[in-house]
């Protein structure tokens, strides 16, 4: 069977061969990048590190686990959908540690019913994606097509140093200021608003409200050229944001050997964002902003006397571990001084785990 460059949508992966499958996915990718010396088409490709320093990230989605395909409110996933978030959840990882993205491979698990128009969608919005979040010269390089039970997509990333060292985890320091930027909890809200059956709460909230929500779940606006810029700026640790704010800042903390304090009053704005929502849904929009994943943001830490940098807020402070509150236990983020749970009046919990029951 011979494929057209558009495919009719009844057409389904298990009718087609693979090289007619790359025939319509490659063109359709962004595969060029001044870093890219040999692309798509041999054994492997060939990426320029030009300051000899590579930084590399890998991250799958499979369905119904990470996205499903026809959510209960009735929208279905599309190609370009994955893609977007295929390209934020990595990036997000190369920009927090102050790199810039070169390059990528994707490894796609299909079951045989996948419409090929879907693969198509998927290759477009990677490009798109690449340019909506600012990774104007980063390519996709390469990958592999696969049949399967479960639909699957995992993407691994390269990025280089321009220059300077890698941000890591383990440099917040006590005294420490701690910044962020990018959105908390839009992308929680949103897969609340995917998961709502009509006839919900959620139908309460306005369209276009409810749409930019689940925008935020499906296509997140990770920042990544605040990376190196906030790299360049003197951060001393940073993060992506993908498993929930208490959660990776606990991250940064252990790595650390500080408590991170977070400052209620300037994670009030993202909080009065969702009160309409939270209000249809019957969740608390602190929930959200404090455990919501998936938003892809940066958290940083600033060492003391270092300006925070232009598009950033500062949210908290970093403290000695060893002068943590005896009321609090073991905890590693406190909300002005509290523990999370008795700060907010109920457990909270600290968001995404993968293995968690």
């Amino acid at each position: 069977m011979t494929v057209s460059p558009t495919p009719t949508p009844a057409a389904t992966v298990e009718q087609v061969s693979e090289s007619e499958l790359l025939s319509v996915f490659l063109p359709l990718s962004k595969t060029a990048s001044s870093y890219v010396e040999v692309g798509p088409g041999d054994d492997c490709a060939v990426v320029a590190v030009p300051q000899g320093r590579v930084v590399i990230t890998t991250d799958t989605q499979v369905v119904d686990q990470d996205f499903r395909v026809r959510w209960p409110n009735g929208y279905e996933t599309t190609g370009a959908d994955t893609a977007h978030k295929c390209a934020a959840q990595n990036l997000a990882d190369i920009a927090a540690m102050g790199a810039v993205p070169t390059s990528m491979v994707v490894s796609m698990t299909l079951p045989g019913n996948t419409p090929v128009q879907w693969v198509q969608d998927f290759a477009t919005g990677l490009a798109e994606a690449f340019d909506r979040l600012g990774a104007t010269d980063c390519a996709l390089v390469g990958g592999d097509l696969g049949r399967g039970r479960e639909l699957s997509v995992t993407a691994t990333v390269l990025g280089v140093m321009e220059d300077g060292n890698p941000v890591l985890r383990s440099g917040a320091g006590a005294g420490g200021t701690l910044v962020h930027v990018g959105a908390l909890g839009l992308a929680a809200a949103g897969l609340s608003a995917l998961e709502a059956p009509p006839g919900s709460g959620w139908d309460r909230v306005p369209e276009h409200n409810r749409r930019e929500l689940e925008r935020a779940q499906l296509r997140p606006l990770a920042p990544i050229l605040t990376g190196p810029k906030a790299a360049r700026a003197g951060v001393s640790a940073m993060i992506d944001i993908s498993d929930g704010l208490l959660r990776d800042a606990g991250r940064v903390a252990r790595a650390s050997g500080v408590v991170v304090d977070l400052d209620p009053a300037a994670l009030e704005e993202a909080v009065a964002q969702l009160a309409e929502a939270g209000n249809a849904a019957g969740v608390d929009p602190w929930r959200w902003v404090l455990t919501g994943g998936e938003d892809h943001g940066l958290l940083a830490v600033l060492p003391p006397g270092v300006q925070v940098p232009p598009g950033m807020r500062a949210i908290g402070s970093c403290a000695p571990a060893d002068r943590r509150p005896a009321d609090i236990g073991d905890t590693a983020v406190t909300i002005a001084g509290q523990d999370p749970g008795q700060w907010l009046g109920c457990d909270v919990g600290e968001g995404w785990d993968h293995f968690e029951p």
